[in-house]
């Protein structure tokens, strides 16, 4: 049941008591959504990116990206057509759920150019 029409059904509660009990609510719906992100790479994009619009490709690399991240894939080689979203997940949004999944840890964003690893990092940030 969702938030509006358990809000409907609440109607003979007092309002202090109604309202506590959506905040509550909602509270429990952040946890579950923090809780779906941190677990796999693709919801994560899902969450961050809200005009995202999935692919079978996108499954395949968020599969390889979270062994990458589990520590069962050393070395990974994405190879697409331009405008896949290889440097948007690869460069972008790879590295946020990694330190989310892992704050202790570091990454390095390697680029071409100087420029181009400090616009990722901020992105990242």
């Amino acid at each position: 049941m969702d938030l509006t029409k358990l809000q409907d059904k609440l109607g003979t509660l007092p309002d202090y008591k109604r309202q506590e009990l959506l905040d509550l609510l909602k509270q429990l719906d952040a946890a579950k959504t923090r809780t779906r992100v941190k677990s796999a790479f693709l919801p994560f994009v899902k969450e961050m990116w809200s005009a995202f619009i999935e692919g079978h490709h996108h499954s395949i690399m968020a599969e390889a990206f979270e062994k990458v991240a589990r520590g069962e894939l050393k070395r990974l080689i994405i190879n697409m057509p331009p405008r896949h979203t290889k440097s948007e997940f690869a460069s972008h949004m790879l590295p946020a759920w990694f330190l989310g999944q892992f704050p202790d840890k570091k990454e390095i964003q390697p680029a071409h150019t100087a420029e181009l690893a400090v616009g990722f990092g901020r992105k990242v940030r």
